[in-house]
């Protein structure tokens, strides 16, 4: 795909600026469609503030709060708006240890505003970089792996019952909070909103992450693209690096090798597992997450690591 890089990307509101009551402490992160800030509400709460800021279809300059969009651009940027919206109505419905909470959400600055829970932690990838240098034979035991994937697909399972997809599960948007819950932060929904719009400019996908579909015009996504994702994710804890992207001709023949030289450290049915949820077939996937979680969950018949709990991440990650 052909897509532009904005000039400049929009200017983020600074410190001490107050919106709809809440003051702004902080950015703490930033990416094409929005961003996310530290924040005190009213009540004086820690919270984080998530922004809807598409750098390729809005500006803001330094030290000012509303947010201009160019009139050409103006459509494409309200359906995201709306999707935005749409996103924080139905996460705030959502009340999970595994899934972000949406404390509230309103418009201002001609922009939408999502409030969060305020988690500290380290994202699934920060901690797979850090285990991956030390070069042990595993990255993590699998005893690990299964535990915190349980926990990911308890969040998800419950997602997807409210119909809602992630549609942008890997690593990153994993967080293992400092109380060892494994939450999903950052859905993508407005983000693949756009995408069907047909001019966002800015990259839609996380090579290796993101199944096959995603890349397709017309092609459906539905939990089965999340289900892809899952089995990415634990791939990437098992070989310390993201899979091969879906987009290449020899993604598969790629995943087989990489997979081959897995066996013997991992369970045959956990790396059965991440290539059936990799199918490039949609229906060739487990057809839900409970079905993921069975299979999860059904301990190996000759497991290959301890029994100690995985909660205990930041153990293996030192």
């Amino acid at each position: 795909m052909n897509q532009a890089v904005p000039k400049s990307l929009p200017a983020p509101l600074a410190p001490g600026q107050w919106v709809s009551g809440y003051r702004i402490v902080q950015k703490i992160g930033a990416g094409g469609f929005g961003i996310v800030y530290r924040a005190v509400s009213p009540t004086g709460q820690e919270v984080a503030l998530k922004e809807y800021l598409p750098a390729a279809l809005a500006t803001r300059a330094h030290g000012e709060a509303p947010v201009l969009v160019e009139k050409s651009k103006r459509s494409l940027y309200r359906i995201g708006f709306r999707s935005f919206l749409d996103e924080g109505r139905a996460l705030a419905q959502i009340v999970h240890p595994n899934v972000v909470s949406v404390l509230n959400f309103f418009q201002e600055n001609d922009t939408v505003y999502l409030v969060m829970d305020y988690l500290q932690g380290s994202s699934l990838q920060q901690f797979i970089v850090t285990s991956a240098s030390l070069n042990h034979v595993k990255v993590f035991r699998e005893s690990t792996i299964r535990s915190l994937f349980d926990e990911v697909l308890r969040g998800l399972r419950v997602v997807h019952q409210h119909q809602m997809l992630h549609l942008d599960i890997k690593p990153g948007n994993i967080l293992v909070t400092d109380d060892d819950r494994a939450v999903l932060i950052d859905f993508g929904a407005a983000r693949d909103v756009l995408r069907t719009g047909g001019k966002f400019l800015q990259p839609m996908f996380t090579p290796g992450f993101s199944a096959p579909e995603m890349y397709k015009r017309g092609k459906p996504v539905g939990p089965w693209t999340d289900i892809y994702a899952i089995g990415a994710c634990i791939f990437s804890c098992m070989q310390g690096c993201p899979p091969p992207d879906a987009s290449k001709s020899d993604c598969r023949a790629t995943l087989e090798v990489l997979v081959s030289e897995l066996r013997g450290k991992y369970s045959s049915s956990l790396i059965e597992l991440v290539l059936a949820c990799m199918q490039a077939d949609p229906q060739s996937r487990p057809h839900s997450v409970l079905a993921v979680q069975k299979i999860l969950s059904s301990p190996p018949p000759n497991p290959a690591d301890g029994v100690r709990p995985a909660a205990k991440l930041s153990s293996e990650a030192h």
